[in-house]
C-alpha cells in the first residue's frame, strides 16, 4: 500500500469552495507477481465489492480478494492452464443454506471457473474440481478452426450463471456464438439460445440457403443487462463473420449486431432489435443495455436504451423491444465487392442524432492540431488513393476505404450510466477511424476476399494523432425522455500537441459511473487520466494522473470505516496500445 493524495471531487453542485481543501486518499495494490511483458498483459477489470471484499481478475491467471478499505489481499487463487481469467472481471453468486457463496468467470481458453468466495478454493460439487469446459461438441460445430473463450464475467441470475463467448472474426465457420445457462451448484447446462438459427426457429430465414450453418460470430462478448424482477435478459449481440465479407451470407443476419430479450429462466426468446442489418463493419452491439425509466404521455415506460460502435442510440421498451422514440430506415450506400448485396437501408434513430461523426471529407475534414500532422494524413491519404464518405459505406473492393468511427465505435463494451434524478444517460465514445480494404484471397481460400493493406488506425503511428479532426473521443449526456443532447465534452488530452490544442478527446476503453451526489466518473481515455464531470453540466470538475490508463470501468462501494470509494483498475494496455506501466486497483476515498 502506497498513500498518496490527490485533489478530491465536491459534490456536484455545491459551491466552488466545497471540498476544494480536501483530499482523496489514493491507496494503490498491485495485483500481480509479475510486471506485464505484452500488450496482452492487460486488465479492463471492474472490481465487485460483496460486504468489504474486492474480488477481481488479473491478467497474471489470478483471481483475487482483497479488503475494499485496505487494499490488504485476503486470498489469491491461481488458475492453471493456458487460458487466463476474464480479462473483464468475475461474478459473484450469494449462495444458500447447502451451498457457501462463489465466485464465478470464464476464461480465455473456454472454461467456466467456481471458487468459493470466502476461500477462494475450487467450488466442490461445481463441474470437475469447480471447472466447466465450455467447449463442448455442440458449440465447436465440427470445426477444427477457430478460438473460443470468455473475455468477459459471465451473468449470475437466480440460481443460473449464463455465459457468451469470444469467437473468431475470421474464417466465416467455427464455433458457435452461443448463448448457455449453467446451473450455479453443479454447472450441468440448463438451457441454450442459437444467436445464429437453426432450422424452424425464428430468423433461420434472414440467412440465403445453408448460409447459417455452422457460421461464428454473433456472441456476446461484453456484458449482459437483466431486469431482475421480471425475469428479461438483454443481451447485446455482434456481428457474423467474417465481418467484412457478407456475400456468403446474403440477407439481414438475424441476431447479428442486435440486443435480444429471452427469458432468463428457460432462454426463450422475447423479442429482438436488429441495430445493422447484414453487418459487415464490425460494427458490434457489445455495450450493454441500460435499464431506464422513461416519463411520456403522462406515463412512465419501462425502457432499456441500446446503443453500438456505430454511436447510433435508440430508446426501445423494455417489455416489447418496440422502439419509444422514432426510428427510421434510411438509404445506404451499397457495396462495389462483387457477390456482396449489402442492405438498401439501415435503422436510425430520430430524435437522437449520432453521438460521432457519420462523414468525413479529407477535403475539409483533417486533423491540424500539430505541426505537419495535416500535410502527412493528405499525402498518406493520396499515396494509397483512399475512399471516404459516410457513415455505413461499405469497405471498397481493391481501394483502401476510411470507415468512421471504426471498429473501436462509437460506443464499446464500456456502455452508458445512468442518472435516474437527472433523467440522462452519460455514454463515452471513440472516433479511431480505420483504414482498409478487400483483395481476392489466394486459391483454396475459404472465402473469396480478405483484408489488403494497409490495414491500420486512421492515425499517424508514431504520435497516436488522428487524421480526423478532434475530437477523437467524448462524453455525452442524453435525456431519456426526449431523446436529445444535453451535452458533449471531449474525453481526454493529447499530450504531445501545443497546449491550446490538447483538448482533443482521446481514444478510450471502459465505463463510467454516475453517483448520487451528481458526479460522473471515468477513466477509460488513454491518456492516463481519472475524472470527474457535473452531471448535469459536463463541467470537468476533478483529474487525477496516473500511472497508467483505466481502460476499465470504476465502482463505487462504502468501505468499512463509513467513507465513499471510488475504484478503478489501471493497468494500461488493452487494445488502444497504451503504455503497460502499472498493475494496480486504484481506490479513492471521497470527502466526508
Amino acid at each position: 500500500m502506497k498513500p498518496a493524495e490527490a485533489p478530491a471531487p465536491a459534490a456536484a453542485g455545491a459551491g466552488a469552495g466545497a471540498g476544494a481543501g480536501e483530499t482523496a486518499q489514493r491507496a494503490a495494490e498491485g495485483v500481480g507477481a509479475r510486471r506485464p511483458r505484452s500488450r496482452f498483459s492487460q486488465s479492463e477489470a471492474t472490481p465487485i465489492v460483496i460486504g468489504n471484499v474486492m474480488y477481481v481478475s488479473t491478467p497474471y491467471a489470478r483471481v483475487v480478494a482483497l479488503d475494499a478499505t485496505t487494499g490488504a489481499e485476503i486470498w489469491a487463487r491461481e488458475i492453471p492452464g493456458p487460458g487466463q481469467p476474464s480479462l473483464r472481471g468475475v461474478e459473484y453468486w450469494p449462495g444458500d443454506a447447502k451451498t457457501g457463496a462463489r465466485i464465478l468467470f470464464g476464461t480465455r481458453d473456454g472454461r467456466l471457473v467456481a471458487l468459493d468466495a470466502k476461500t477462494g478454493a475450487f467450488a466442490e460439487g461445481f463441474g470437475t474440481g469447480g471447472v466447466v469446459e465450455l467447449k463442448t461438441p455442440e458449440i465447436l460445430q465440427g470445426e477444427k478452426a477457430g478460438y473460443y473463450g470468455m473475455s468477459s464475467p459471465p451473468f449470475v441470475w437466480r440460481d443460473l450463471v449464463i455465459t457468451g463467448s469470444a469467437t473468431p472474426e475470421f474464417p466465416a465457420r467455427g464455433p458457435a456464438g452461443d448463448i448457455r445457462a449453467w446451473d450455479v451448484r453443479t454447472g450441468k447446462l440448463v438451457w441454450t439460445f442459437h444467436t445464429v438459427p437453426r432450422p424452424g426457429e425464428p430468423g433461420y430465414e434472414t440467412w440465403a440457403a445453408g448460409s447459417a450453418e455452422h457460421r461464428t460470430g454473433v456472441n456476446n462478448w461484453g456484458f449482459m443487462t437483466a431486469d431482475v424482477a421480471r425475469g428479461i435478459l438483454y443481451l447485446p449481440l455482434g456481428a457474423p463473420s467474417f465481418d467484412r465479407y457478407g456475400g456468403d451470407r446474403k440477407g439481414d443476419n438475424l441476431y447479428g449486431t442486435s440486443v435480444v430479450a429471452l427469458d432468463a429462466a428457460t432462454g426463450k426468446l422475447k423479442w429482438h432489435f436488429q441495430i445493422v442489418h447484414h453487418d459487415i463493419w464490425d460494427g458490434d452491439a457489445e455495450a450493454a443495455p441500460a435499464l431506464l425509466e422513461v416519463k411520456k404521455g403522462g406515463r412512465t415506460i419501462p425502457a432499456v436504451g441500446v446503443i453500438s460502435k456505430s454511436g447510433l442510440f435508440f430508446l426501445l421498451d423494455r417489455l416489447t423491444g418496440k422502439p419509444i422514440l422514432p426510428v427510421e430506415e434510411r438509404p445506404v450506400p451499397p457495396s462495389d465487392v462483387p457477390g456482396e448485396v449489402t442492405s438498401p437501408t439501415q435503422p436510425f434513430p430520430v430524435a437522437t442524432p449520432p453521438l460521432v461523426r457519420t462523414h468525413f471529407d479529407p477535403k475539409t475534414d483533417l486533423a491540424d492540431v500539430s505541426p505537419g500532422l495535416k500535410d502527412w494524413c493528405a499525402k498518406w491519404i493520396a499515396d494509397n488513393n483512399m475512399k471516404s464518405g459516410d457513415i455505413y459505406m461499405p469497405v471498397a473492393f481493391n481501394r483502401t476505404t476510411i470507415n468512421l468511427p471504426g471498429l473501436q465505435g462509437g460506443a464499446n463494451w464500456g456502455g452508458m450510466s445512468y442518472s435516474a434524478a437527472l433523467g440522462l444517460i452519460f455514454v463515452n465514445t471513440n472516433e479511431l477511424g480505420q483504414v482498409t480494404s478487400l483483395i481476392p484471397s489466394a486459391p483454396g481460400a475459404p472465402l473469396p476476399y480478405e483484408r489488403g493493406s494497409p490495414s491500420a488506425r486512421f492515425s499517424q503511428p508514431d504520435t497516436k494523432l488522428m487524421c480526423q479532426a478532434p475530437p477523437w473521443g467524448q462524453l455525452s449526456a442524453i435525456d431519456v425522455n426526449t431523446g436529445k443532447i444535453a451535452w458533449h465534452v471531449p474525453l481526454g488530452v493529447s499530450d504531445n500537441v501545443p497546449v491550446e490544442n490538447a483538448a482533443t478527446g482521446r481514444p478510450n476503453i471502459g465505463g463510467s459511473i454516475a453517483t448520487a451526489s451528481g458526479l460522473v466518473f471515468i477513466g477509460a481515455s488513454d491518456d492516463a487520466r481519472f475524472r470527474a464531470f457535473d452531471a448535469k453540466t459536463g463541467k470537468e470538475i476533478w483529474t487525477v494522473k496516473l500511472d497508467a490508463s483505466a481502460h476499465a470501468t470504476p465502482i463505487s462501494y462504502r468501505g468499512r470505516d463509513g467513507r465513499q470509494y471510488v475504484s478503478v483498475v489501471a493497468t494500461g494496455g488493452s487494445f488502444l496500445d497504451s503504455p503497460i506501466s502499472s498493475d494496480a486497483v486504484i481506490a479513492f476515498a471521497l470527502p466526508k
